[in-house]
């Protein structure tokens, strides 16, 4: 009887700790995946910056536009990181 209560209690830690562990793993994917989109985003703002620096005309406004879409985008991208790694357990 004392070894069937060592496995149960054993058995509850473990799947408790893996509960755990799939949400913590979770949200460390999903911040690391927002943060790459971010990165990314950033990415295409600077080349969109450049492109408006160097050209002239109606392309240069269409360029910063652009620029300032994926600005936008990355700072979505980015305070979805930052939630996601608030919720991971420390």
């Amino acid at each position: 009887m004392k070894k069937f209560n060592l496995l149960t209690a054993v058995a509850v830690v473990a799947l408790t700790g893996g509960v755990l562990g799939t949400s913590a793993y979770a949200q460390t994917t999903t911040a690391v995946k927002e943060s790459s989109k971010a990165v990314g985003e950033k990415a295409m703002e600077g080349k969109e910056s450049v492109e408006a620096a160097v050209t002239s005309g109606s392309k240069k406004s269409t360029h910063k536009a652009k620029a300032q879409a994926h600005e936008a985008k990355a700072s979505g991208h980015d305070a979805k990181a930052k939630e996601a790694g608030d919720k991971i357990k420390k």
